[in-house]
C-alpha cells in the first residue's frame, strides 16, 4: 500500500493505479496515478518568453489538487475529462511536441501526476521541461522535481487565506504557495532569456486578479517585490479572469474585472521595484483564449 502525500492536502489515501481500479481510494485531486490527458499541442498563449514563436508544447493533465470554482479548465479539472494513458504514451506525446518545433514541454496542473512525470523524464529533454502549476506544492514533492524541471511557472493566487479556502478550498494557500516558491528558486536559479527571447530556465510567477479583491493583489505584488530583486524571477499580472466553472454560484466574482481595477493594480505594479515581467490587455479576458479540450495529440 502506498499512501499519497504528493499535495498539500496530504489525503493520505491509496490511489488506484488507474480510474478502473476498485481496490483503492480516491483523494482530493479524483484520479489515479496513471496519467490522464486531455489535449497535448502546441500552445500560443503563454507568456512571449514560453511561447516564443513556435508554441509551448503544452500536456494539459486532467484532475487537480485545488477545487477552484472559477476554474476556466473546469471541464478536465473538476469533470474529469481526458483519456488516460500509459508512461511510454507520454514520452511519446513529449517528442510528437518537440518535432513540431514547441520550444519547451510544458505540463499544465502535473502536480498529482508527479511520479509518473517524473518516470516520463527519466532520459533529458532537449529543450526546457516547463511545470506549469497552481503553486499549491509541497516541499518534498518539488525537490524530487530537482534537476528534472528548468522553468517553473507557479501561480500565486491568493493572500487571503479566506479566499483561498472559499474558492479553491485550500487552507493555508499563501504560506505554503510562497515556500514552494522559494524552493522553485532555489532549484533553478536568475532567469535566462536566450538570444532567441525564450526562457532556458528560471521561474515566472503569475497572479490572475480577481474582480473586487484588489487587496488581494497588491499583498501579492508587495511579497514578490521584497522577496527577489530584479534579475531573479519574472511576474505575471494576468487580466484574463473570465467567470467559469461554478462562478455563478458566487455574485461577488460572477463577472470579469473592471478597466478600472485592472489599472488600479497595473499601476502599483508599475510603482513597485518588480522590474521583469508581462501584463496583460483587457481582451485577455475571452473565453476564445480557452484550449478546447477535445483530445487533440492524446
Amino acid at each position: 500500500m502506498t499512501l499519497c502525500y504528493v499535495c498539500p492536502h496530504r489525503c493520505g489515501v491509496d490511489r488506484p493505479a488507474n480510474m478502473s481500479d476498485t481496490t483503492g481510494c480516491f483523494g482530493s485531486c479524483g484520479v489515479g496515478l496513471a496519467p490522464i490527458v486531455a489535449r497535448a499541442g502546441l500552445h500560443m498563449w503563454e507568456e512571449p518568453v514560453i511561447s516564443g514563436t513556435r508554441g509551448s508544447g503544452t500536456v494539459f493533465f486532467s484532475g487537480c489538487n485545488l477545487h477552484c470554482v472559477f476554474c476556466q479548465n473546469y471541464d478536465i479539472s473538476c469533470k474529469g475529462f481526458g483519456k488516460e494513458i500509459t508512461i511510454e504514451r507520454l514520452k511519446e506525446i513529449y517528442h510528437e511536441l518537440i518535432a513540431q518545433g514547441a520550444h519547451n514541454i510544458n505540463l499544465v496542473t502535473p502536480t498529482h501526476f508527479t511520479e509518473a512525470v517524473l518516470q516520463s523524464l527519466d532520459e533529458p529533454l532537449p529543450v526546457p521541461v516547463v511545470y506549469n502549476t497552481s503553486g499549491f506544492e509541497t516541499q518534498d514533492t518539488l525537490r524530487r522535481l530537482k534537476g528534472k524541471v528548468q522553468i517553473y511557472l507557479p501561480d500565486l493566487k491568493y493572500s487571503d487565506d479566506m479566499a483561498a479556502i472559499k474558492y479553491s478550498n485550500a487552507p493555508y494557500y499563501f504560506r505554503i504557495a510562497t515556500e514552494a516558491i522559494k524552493e522553485m528558486y532555489n532549484q533553478v536559479g536568475d532567469y535566462h532569456i536566450d538570444d532567441n527571447g525564450i526562457m532556458t530556465k528560471g521561474v515566472i510567477i503569475r497572479h490572475l486578479i480577481m474582480p473586487g479583491m484588489p487587496d488581494n493583489t497588491k499583498r501579492i505584488i508587495d511579497w514578490v517585490a521584497s522577496n527577489f530583486k530584479p534579475g531573479q524571477v519574472m511576474f505575471s499580472l494576468m487580466h484574463q479572469y473570465v467567470p467559469c466553472g461554478r462562478a455563478n454560484e458566487y455574485p461577488e466574482i460572477n463577472r470579469k474585472v473592471t478597466d478600472e481595477e485592472y489599472k488600479e493594480l497595473e499601476s502599483y505594479l508599475l510603482q513597485s521595484t518588480i522590474e521583469d515581467g508581462f501584463v496583460q490587455e483587457g481582451d485577455a479576458a475571452c473565453k476564445d483564449f480557452i484550449p478546447c479540450f477535445d483530445g487533440t495529440g492524446v
